[in-house]
């Protein structure tokens, strides 16, 4: 069962979120590119990929539109392959983001079993969710169910001992400086078993919806 606090936690960091644009790819200045990372003149890369320079030179231009042969040789002349020759490069493509969040700080989203402060919410638009969790519940059957949402989860316990319920494993204790790495559409709760309430560092990934 999903448990719907978990995913208004989710629903709030993909707040905002723009739709992923459809970037325009045109081969020869990507096949350009490839050849200049790696200090190839027109002559190299040519050799290297089989074909001739007058070839090379013109799919560069995009004077002319390479087969599948040629396309197949570009790509194992270059050493990728060929879905990688057809993908935009992003590597110049410096967000230069940052987000300081001084210590007891973040933006609270408190539930009945955890209460858990937001890490760098100023940054819309994350590939991550970070964010510090208070564990106030004491037994399994605090929770609506199991909680399970998209996205692959890191875990790590800060302070005080839990237990970390897996919907196909054996129920755990953890406790300071222990971490779990695990498939978040998997069920999984925690629950405090220290006198204090435990505090956990959890990131989410968060999928494009």
């Amino acid at each position: 069962m999903a448990d719907p606090r978990e995913n208004s936690l989710l629903q709030l960091a993909r707040a905002g979120q723009p739709q992923a644009a459809v970037e325009e790819l045109r081969l020869g200045e990507r096949v350009r590119e490839l050849r200049r990372e790696r200090n190839w003149t027109l002559e190299q890369a040519a050799k290297q990929a089989g074909l001739a320079r007058s070839t090379l030179s013109k799919i560069e231009n995009e004077q002319m539109s390479p087969t599948f042969d040629a396309v197949q040789k570009l790509a194992r002349g270059l050493g990728i392959s060929v879905p990688q020759l057809f993908t935009p490069s992003r590597s110049d493509r410096v967000l230069a983001r940052r987000a300081l969040t001084p210590a007891g700080q973040g933006k609270p989203h408190p539930t009945p079993t955890y209460e858990h402060r937001m890490l760098a919410p100023e940054i819309a638009a994350k590939k991550m969710l970070p964010y510090l969790a208070t564990i106030r519940a004491r037994a399994f059957e605090e929770f609506d169910g199991w909680v399970r949402h998209d996205g692959e989860e890191f875990l790590f316990v800060v302070s005080g001992r839990i237990r970390f319920f897996c919907e196909y494993y054996e129920a755990v204790e953890m406790g300071p400086g222990d971490s779990a790495y695990y498939d978040a559409s998997m069920g999984h709760n925690l629950v405090s078993i220290s006198a204090e309430d435990a505090e956990v560092l959890w990131v989410t990934t968060l999928d494009p919806q």
